[in-house]
């Protein structure tokens, strides 16, 4: 059960990726009149993080496992942080893909990455990982 949800969020992962990456690129090279391209930016920033988080999904090494700690801890904290600034100042921030904590994309930018660190973090995921127990990975 816990290998299927961690595949599972290797699936989304990659899924959210492209929809925020395609939304990223068009707004900063094909949409007319942007002139605030800090949202596109952001979002551009998001999908790298979605892309780089699935590696870590995917591949059950040690590093990876660090690695995905590590963005999803920053992609929790962008989207915490960009979501409470686009109530306080929504022209600034614009229509990113953490607006309003994700609600563009279903809330999944706020609660995915907090069930992926869980997952993450969960002893049976460890072991997979080669960080306890005695089924250790090639680092």
């Amino acid at each position: 059960m816990l290998s299927a949800i961690g595949y599972i969020l290797g699936v989304s992962y990659p899924v959210l990726a492209l929809s925020t990456g395609v939304r990223a690129i068009f707004q900063l090279f094909f949409k007319d009149n942007v002139v605030n391209y800090l949202a596109p930016s952001l979002s551009a920033v998001a999908a790298a993080c979605y892309l780089v988080a699935a590696v870590g999904f995917l591949y059950r090494r040690r590093w990876t496992w660090y690695l995905s700690v590590i963005v999803l801890g920053v992609e929790t904290l962008m989207t915490l942080v960009v979501g409470t600034l686009s109530l306080l100042y929504p022209d600034l921030i614009g229509r990113t893909v953490w607006h309003h904590f994700g609600i563009d994309y279903g809330f999944f930018p706020l609660f995915q990455p907090l069930l992926g660190l869980v997952w993450l973090f969960w002893p049976e995921t460890l072991r997979a990982y080669g960080l306890r127990g005695s089924t250790r990975a090639a680092a």
